[in-house]
């Protein structure tokens, strides 16, 4: 006997095609070869994965210049268009609709995780965690054709840069400093030292910019930010007793009622209730293999994402897919986000950090 759910499903699908409308169709977008990541790698390009479908590989893209290894994956739901940055300070624009490179050009400096603002105008380049010169920062280009802008100096390991979901703030993580600008003109508003312990790696923030989640360098664990006062109210660690390598990854779940973090190297993801302050540890999830390490969720909440080729059912925390290539061999990486299409338009845009959002 159909369940209430499937009817509804049903139901659902019917009402969709009365009213002459195409259904939804959500896919996750992840970048070959990942260039901080050898685990998991499979040629040179975009796989493209059916979220709804037991997330089963859909088509490959192939992009020549990905060969150069992605630092970046960025995503607008403004321009329709990815964003992605190599090691080879290669930035470009592909757009989601056609599968083309619209642009792509080498900088001076950069280029690590980018961002683009909310309104698809402007992109921020990090110069990378490996340059340390005094012009270190982020680079300020036009998003519609790379042009270059004019480059920030903030300090030295310039790497994760995130633009909240309201388009107001444009965060950069340098060395132990998080910096916060302001998206209309790049203005600092406030810097907040002695974060992350011996570097800041990925992090995260709530969807109201009050309360940032940084990964630490030295453990498996992450400060406890307060983004308005400047300020470290916890430092957290994972494990029984602390576990001595550094963290690299950190997610919200869009309701924000949990955060995960990545043990890259322990080949597990942490689970702490949010809802607590500081977030309290509620278990964990083991990976099939170590790497980059990352971790982010789909745009529902049903899905958890991480540089392993598993993807977990947040609810039940149980293994639901393998992420898989055309040959069978599972595939992975820390470079990806989700995308929805209807009608072969763009209609909404996930991101490749775990932001919270919740309403």
């Amino acid at each position: 006997m159909p369940t209430l759910i499937s009817l509804f499903a049903i139901l659902l699908s019917v009402a969709t095609l009365a009213f002459g409308q195409s259904a939804t169709k959500r896919y996750l977008y992840m970048s070959m070869p990942d260039a901080a990541q050898k685990e998991g790698r499979s040629g040179v390009g975009i796989l493209v994965f059916d979220i709804d479908d037991g997330h089963k590989l859909v088509r490959r893209i192939e992009v020549p210049s990905f060969e150069e290894g992605l630092r970046g994956f960025a995503v607008s739901k403004a321009t329709r268009r990815a964003y992605f940055s190599t090691t080879n300070r290669r930035v470009g624009a592909f757009d989601l609709e056609t599968d083309k490179i619209v642009w792509d050009r080498t900088y001076d400096g950069g280029a690590d995780r980018s961002s683009v603002t909310m309104d698809g105008k402007k992109i921020y380049v990090p110069t990378g965690y490996w340059y340390s010169g005094e012009d270190a920062g982020l680079l300020v280009l036009n998003a519609d054709n790379g042009d270059f802008i004019k480059r920030i100096k903030v300090g030295p390991a310039a790497h994760n840069s995130i633009v909240s979901l309201d388009g107001r703030f444009l965060y950069l993580g340098t060395t132990t400093m998080l910096s916060i600008f302001d998206t209309k003109d790049e203005s600092l508003i406030r810097q907040i030292p002695d974060v992350g312990e011996r570097g800041i790696f990925p992090y995260t923030i709530d969807s109201r910019n009050k309360i940032g989640y940084i990964c630490l360098g030295n453990h498996v664990g992450f400060d406890v930010v307060d983004l308005e006062k400047g300020k470290v109210l916890h430092r957290v660690f994972a494990g029984e007793e602390k576990i001595p390598h550094r963290t690299h990854g950190a997610a919200l779940t869009p309701d924000e009622t949990e955060l995960w973090i990545s043990d890259q190297r322990g080949q597990k993801l942490f689970i702490f209730d949010a809802t607590k302050m500081p977030p309290a540890p509620k278990g964990h999830v083991e990976l099939s293999q170590g790497g980059h390490g990352w971790t982010a969720f789909s745009l529902d909440g049903k899905y958890a994402w991480s540089h392993a080729p598993e993807v977990f059912d947040v609810k039940t925390k149980k293994q639901v897919a393998t992420l898989k290539d055309e040959k069978g061999v599972p595939v992975s990486g820390s470079k990806y986000f989700e995308v929805h299409f209807r009608d072969g338009k763009v209609v909404e845009v996930g991101h490749e950090f775990g932001l919270g959002r919740k309403k």
